[in-house]
C-alpha cells in the first residue's frame, strides 16, 4: 500500500473528495452551478496517479544513483589495488638477491687469508715473490673489473728472474664483494683507497707502498692518489678506466668518446651513473642488450686483444668465485662506485712526489676500446706529472702482452723506461 507522508497533499485530496460538489458562492442571492461528484472524483485519482508516478521516480533514480555510485567505489578501489600490485612487483623486480656472504650459513668456505677492517669486513689477498720482511720493493696490486686476486698479472705474467733480480713482494686482494673480501654496500672511491691503506697496515707493509692498478683498478688508483698520497712510494696505471662524469672532461670529448661506445654500453653506463638503483635489474632483465663487458661479448675486443684471448682459451677459470657472493654485490656496486659522482676530481689533482721520490706512470694502448685515448691523453696532458706510455697496435690488455709486465714494473721501480713505443702525451 502507498502512504503519502506530505501533510499539503493529504489535506488536499481529502478536500477533493469530502465534496462533491463545490461549495455554492453567493453571488447578487443566486447559488452558482455545482460540478458533478464523478468530476470531483476523477480528478483526485489523477492527482493520486501522478503523485505515485513522481515517487515512483523518485525510488528509481535513488537506485540507479547508488547503483552507479557502488559500481564507481568498486571500480576505484579495483584500480588501487591494481597500482599497489603493479608497485610490489616493481620493487620486487629491481630488488637484488641477498649476497651469499663467505664464512656465513649458506654462503661460500674461507679459503683464503684475510685481514679484519675497522668497521667489521674482511679482505681477502694472496702474495706473491720474495716473502715481505725481506723484499725491496712491496706492490699492492689492485684488478679490475669481473675479477679478482687470483687475476694477478705478476703471478701469471711477471718473470721469477725480475722478482728475484729487485727483490718484489706483491699481494693482490679481492675487492669489496668479489672473491672472499665482505661486500660494502656504502662503498665510495675513498672507501676503497682507506680499504688499501688498512690492507698495508695490516700486513706491515711499512710507512710507504706501491700500487699497480689494472682497468677499473687503475681507476680506483685515482682515488689512491687524492686520498692517501703520503702512503704512496709510485703508482702504474694500466689502462686505467676513465669515469665520463669527471667535472672537468671537456663535455665535447667526453660526448665524442662516449658515441663511439656500443649503445648497450652507453645505456649500462648511464643507468649506473643516473640511477644506481636500476643497475641490478637493468644488467638482468631480457628486454634491452645489457652491458657487453658483464656479457663477455667479443665485439668490445681488439684484434691484439682477440689473438691474446685466443691464447689464454677465452675462458676465465676464476669467474665462478668471482661472483660466489652475487653479482650485484661485486659486478653492479663496483659500476655504481666507478661512474658515481665523485667527491673529488681527478684532473685537480697534485703531484704526489713533488721533490721526485716517486713516480707515477700511465699506460694505454691506442687501439684500447673500453678505455678512449683520446681521453686518457687529455687526462695526461693536464696532468703535466704524470708519465704517459701509449703502446701502438695495442688494446684493453696491455699487461697480458709478452714481457710487457716487465717493463712496466722496472719503469715504475728503477726508472728504466727502455719501452721503445713510449711516448709523450699530446691531444
Amino acid at each position: 500500500m502507498f502512504i503519502y507522508k506530505d501533510k499539503k497533499i493529504i489535506k488536499k485530496l481529502a478536500l477533493k473528495q469530502r465534496y462533491c460538489y463545490c461549495l455554492t458562492k453567493f453571488s447578487s442571492g443566486k447559488r452558482v452551478r455545482k460540478f458533478p461528484r464523478e468530476r470531483g472524483e476523477r480528478m483526485a485519482g489523477e492527482e493520486i496517479e501522478r503523485e505515485k508516478k513522481s515517487a515512483a521516480s523518485a525510488r528509481t533514480h535513488t537506485r540507479n544513483n547508488t547503483q552507479q555510485s557502488s559500481s564507481s567505489g568498486y571500480l576505484k578501489t579495483l584500480l588501487l589495488v591494481t597500482f599497489v600490485g603493479v608497485l610490489a612487483w616493481v620493487y620486487q623486480t629491481i630488488q637484488p638477491p641477498p649476497a651469499k656472504i663467505v664464512g656465513s650459513p649458506g654462503g661460500p668456505t674461507v679459503t683464503s687469508p684475510r685481514i679484519k677492517l675497522r668497521d667489521g669486513r674482511h679482505l681477502a689477498y694472496t702474495e706473491f715473490g720474495i716473502p715481505r720482511d725481506e723484499a725491496k720493493f712491496k706492490i699492492i696490486n689492485i684488478h679490475g673489473f669481473d675479477s679478482c686476486m687470483r687475476d694477478s698479472h705478476f703471478a701469471n705474467f711477471l718473470s721469477p728472474a725480475l722478482v728475484e733480480e729487485l727483490r718484489i713482494y706483491i699481494v693482490s686482494f679481492d675487492r669489496p664483494g668479489y672473491g672472499e673480501s665482505d661486500p660494502n654496500l656504502n662503498g665510495s672511491p675513498r672507501s676503497i683507497a682507506l680499504d688499501i691503506e688498512e690492507l698495508a697496515d695490516g700486513l706491515g707493509l711499512g710507512p710507504q707502498f706501491y700500487l699497480f692498478g689494472y682497468s677499473m683498478g687503475g681507476e680506483i688508483t685515482w682515488a689512491c692518489l687524492n686520498y692517501i698520497p703520503h702512503r704512496l712510494a709510485g703508482a702504474a696505471l694500466v689502462a686505467p678506466a676513465i669515469n665520463y662524469w669527471w667535472r672537468n672532461l671537456p663535455g665535447d670529448l667526453t660526448r665524442e668518446a662516449f658515441s663511439r661506445m656500443h649503445p648497450a654500453d652507453q645505456w649500462s653506463l648511464r643507468v649506473a651513473h643516473y640511477a644506481p638503483w636500476l643497475t641490478y635489474w637493468w644488467n638482468t632483465q631480457k628486454w634491452f642488450p645489457i652491458s657487453n663487458v658483464i656479457a663477455g661479448n667479443p665485439i668490445i675486443f681488439s684484434r691484439e686483444d682477440m689473438e691474446i684471448l685466443s691464447k689464454l682459451g677465452f675462458v676465465n677459470p676464476n669467474r665462478a668465485y668471482i661472483r660466489q657472493q652475487g653479482e650485484y654485490v661485486s659486478l653492479h656496486r663496483d659500476l655504481n662506485v666507478a661512474f658515481s659522482s665523485w667527491e673529488f676530481d681527478t684532473l685537480d689533482l697534485q703531484d704526489p712526489f713533488p721533490n721526485n721520490n716517486g713516480s707515477v706512470h700511465v699506460w694505454n694502448g691506442d687501439e684500447d676500446k673500453f678505455v678512449p685515448v683520446k681521453l686518457q691523453r687529455y687526462v695526461a696532458s693536464k696532468l703535466p706529472w704524470i708519465r704517459y706510455h701509449e703502446i701502438s697496435g695495442s688494446g684493453h690488455f696491455v699487461p697480458f702482452v709478452e714481457g710487457m709486465t716487465d717493463k712496466i714494473i722496472k719503469s715504475l721501480l728503477v726508472g728504466e723506461e727502455d719501452v721503445s713505443e713510449s711516448r709523450e702525451a699530446s691531444v
